[in-house]
């Protein structure tokens, strides 16, 4: 089978204000129900702005309050006129929100003019909120600009006040000062100046980019923190997705302290509700999205064990997409792969296997069904003997495998495997356990019928053609996916992240092989 490491986490790597700020609102405790104060302007059809904002703040589990800073004559096809309060009463209302309520977080938006930034920028300064996230406003969908030079001097110099900044693409090259740029490693590049010239976390966006896959990723001045992929989803409900995703990310990290796990789990929460966003039926132009479509469906019933195998599938396309692309994969097929890579791999996969093994027999012995505990019983059996058989063809004596040691990669994932069955119930621990079977079958009966008849490697691919792989495969998707459905909502979230990390572990396993033989040749 085979295998891969989990993403560092990155999450204890945080810009200057998470150490200068307390989160506490002065109890010593984070708040349980953060409140979040959304600084922007309105839409009358609900989709974008203070409208999008409370949405977004409640369904991520906030409490949302309201500060208005532009009267917006809009709807889903654009805008029509503005009308701005004058900045005194601006100022009045930030002053009655803090005077009163302690405030966990800030999302700033629409802030149109110098004037109004000057007043949040002083705002901010005697007001000492833990967590400011700043959705910069500055470029319209035409590419015009909407702010002059005073202002975006002005937007710049409150930035000083940020933890994190949300611009899209167009926005961080105007913060960065060059033009905009498509290349992903060329917004990575822009959103480190950003970073390094404001002293704020930049999370740079790849929605404007092309592809079918959409990347994001959290930079700071010393480089990138954590990235994030999933599929694109094609649809015309898009409307306030920029607004949505930065007043969940301020909700979540105020309820967690955690930059990286609240954009994921914002992430996880905004791709659901575009995806259920034409369900609205709101406008004829680019419509919202559904920012309580996974509460009405929790209200309405569970999703099924299909959906679920649907939604965690989509859900590491991104590494699926990065597997299939490594050397090692693309040698094993076309038979470039050095022969000391395999053999590293085959030694690695044989540690793992012995790891993996023991783990498939604590399911056997935690699961509730007798059917169950047979099949990760026989798991079990099969990672040892069946496995190790195919192994022995190539490596020959299998001591070679004794007297070596785990591999970065191998260790990372085994012993998340062993946390999960140590410290998780039986669901998440199958939930783990799940990418090893379902990722190498997918992988290696779609090597197979590409690969070069003559491939030295031709006795391992062919494995695949056993039906019991896919039959076993399949059986383990249809048990931990229904365990999945028939569980509560936290347990299932604890599994869809055990599931997310075992794939990204089987990723870094594919990937080690050449990386270590390549380090090798050059010493």
């Amino acid at each position: 089978m085979t295998r891969t490491p989990e993403t560092p986490a990155p999450t204890s790597i945080l810009p200057r204000a998470e150490a200068a700020h307390s989160a506490t609102g002065g109890t010593g405790l984070r708040a349980q129900i953060p409140r979040v104060l959304s600084i922007a302007g309105t839409d009358p059809t609900g989709g974008a702005g203070i409208q999008s904002d409370l949405k977004s703040i409640a369904a991520n589990g906030g409490y949302g309050m309201a500060v208005v800073t532009a009267l917006v004559a809009q709807n889903t096809r654009g805008v029509r006129s503005v009308h701005m309060p004058p900045a005194d009463f601006l100022s009045e209302q930030l002053d009655a929100v803090s005077d009163d309520v302690v405030i966990d977080a800030v999302k700033i938006g629409m802030l149109a003019t110098s004037e109004y930034i000057d007043v949040v920028d002083g705002w901010l300064a005697r007001s000492h909120v833990p967590t400011v996230v700043v959705d910069p406003v500055m470029v319209a969908t035409s590419g015009d600009r909407l702010l002059d030079s005073s202002a975006e001097e002005a937007l710049g110099r409150m930035l000083r006040h940020a933890d994190l900044v949300t611009p899209n693409i167009p926005e961080l090259a105007v913060l960065a000062g060059e033009p905009p740029v498509r290349a992903w490693p060329d917004v990575i590049a822009q959103a480190r100046s950003v970073a390094e010239r404001y002293d704020v976390l930049v999370l740079a966006k790849g929605g404007h980019s092309a592809g079918d896959v959409v990347r994001d990723a959290l930079v700071s001045a010393t480089g990138v923190v954590a990235e994030f992929s999933a599929a694109r989803i094609h649809t015309a409900n898009t409307h306030g997705t920029g607004c949505s995703l930065s007043s969940a990310i301020a909700t979540l990290q105020a309820q967690t302290g955690e930059w990286a796990s609240a954009l994921e789990r914002a992430k996880h929460w905004l791709a659901d509700s575009i995806r259920q966003g034409s369900r609205l039926n709101v406008g004829s132009g680019n419509g919202p999205v559904d920012h309580f479509a996974s509460l009405r469906r929790r209200a309405a019933m569970p999703p099924t064990a299909a959906e679920i195998a649907e939604q965690w599938w989509s859900g590491i396309a991104d590494v699926r997409t990065d597997i299939d692309d490594l050397a090692f994969i693309t040698g094993l097929v076309d038979g470039s792969l050095e022969m000391d890579a395999f053999r590293h791999y085959l030694v690695q996969d044989t540690l793992y296997l012995r790891d993996y093994s023991r783990m498939l027999a604590t399911a056997s012995a935690l699961a509730p069904t007798t059917s169950e505990q047979e099949f990760w019983a026989s798991g079990a059996l099969n990672a040892l003997a069946g496995e190790t058989a195919v192994h022995a063809h190539f490596l020959g004596d299998l001591s070679i495998v004794d007297a070596a040691s785990k591999a970065p990669a191998t260790t990372a994932y085994t012993d998340h495997l062993a946390a999960t069955a140590t410290r998780e119930s039986y669901a998440v621990l199958i939930a783990a356990l799940l990418p090893c079977y379902w990722i190498y079958v997918d992988v290696g009966t779609r090597m197979l019928p590409n690969a070069v008849r003559d491939t030295p490697y031709m006795p391992w691919l062919s494995t695949y053609e056993d039906p019991t792989f896919s039959e076993a495969s399949a059986r383990a998707i249809e048990i931990v996916s229904r365990c999945a459905a028939e569980t509560d909502a936290a347990t299932r979230d604890r599994m869809w992240r055990a599931f997310r990390v075992s794939a990204e572990h089987e990723l870094r396993f594919f990937a080690e092989p050449l990386e270590v033989t390549t380090a090798a040749a050059f010493r």
